[in-house]
């Protein structure tokens, strides 16, 4: 059995391990967007497929049985081009969606459907941690506020004329966070409900702090397209269609 994972996320890089050590053929493909990713048990394929057509064709060459869209819960694109590209070869395809952030109590969150309606949520806010990735700070260009902006690699131009750049990766740490916030007095969180745990701490720390989190939503799986929640789960399909 071959399964094409559309990886990049911790979840996928779990899965091809899964995968791989029981004897299952996988390939990764990861869009390129990351200099220098970490790569998944099996085999690796680094670019994109050239839409939905490019990818349903890759995958009847490459003789794929299952697709498995494990990309970032905003790479709307990529699981649009997937549900086309799997009902075009007639192949089945899964999501595996880590669970969303669910706020509790003391948390200080407003809700927006875009990085457009989160840059216009500002209004009346100093000093803002972005945490949305490099791409995208577009939307947040003509802003007066100054930003300290995270991401794994340099950030897309255009972006706030005030900006900080922080280059890292997570996971990170509770502790790491609250000293984060407080040495650069940001009195505003932006993030995207990617959900999991390794970035999950900024939201502890900001709860902490009294800071208000502006959270983009997620966009949905496309209609009809069956999800896991993990890595496992998403194995057990993989097994029950094998």
């Amino acid at each position: 059995m071959h399964v094409l994972i559309l990886g990049g996320t911790t979840e996928a890089r779990v899965l091809a391990g899964l995968l791989d050590g029981r004897g299952t053929r996988v390939t990764s493909s990861l869009a390129g967007r990351v200099a220098a990713p970490r790569l998944p048990a099996g085999e690796v394929r680094i670019g994109g497929f050239g839409g939905a057509e490019g990818l349903a064709e890759w995958v009847r060459e490459h003789a794929v049985d299952a697709v498995i869209d494990a990309t970032h819960p905003f790479a709307e694109r990529i699981s649009f081009n997937a549900a086309r590209a799997a009902a075009t070869a007639h192949v089945p395809l899964l999501a595996l969606r880590r669970p969303g952030w669910v706020p509790g109590d003391g948390d200080d969150w407003r809700d927006v459907a875009s990085l457009e309606e989160a840059a216009r949520a500002l209004d009346g806010f100093r000093r803002v941690f972005l945490t949305t990735g490099r791409m995208g700070l577009a939307a947040f260009a003509d802003r007066p506020e100054w930003f300290l902006v995270r991401s794994v690699d340099t950030p897309d131009a255009p972006m706030p004329a005030r900006t900080e750049v922080l280059l890292d990766r997570g996971p990170f740490t509770l502790d790491g966070e609250r000293e984060l916030m407080a040495r650069h007095r940001i009195d505003v969180l932006v993030t995207k409900d990617s959900g999991g745990a390794a970035t999950a701490p900024k939201l502890t720390a900001a709860r902490e702090a009294g800071v208000p989190v502006v959270v983009v939503r997620r966009p949905p799986v496309p209609e009809g397209v069956p999800t896991a929640a993990d890595p496992e789960r998403a194995a057990e399909w993989v097994r029950g269609p094998g």
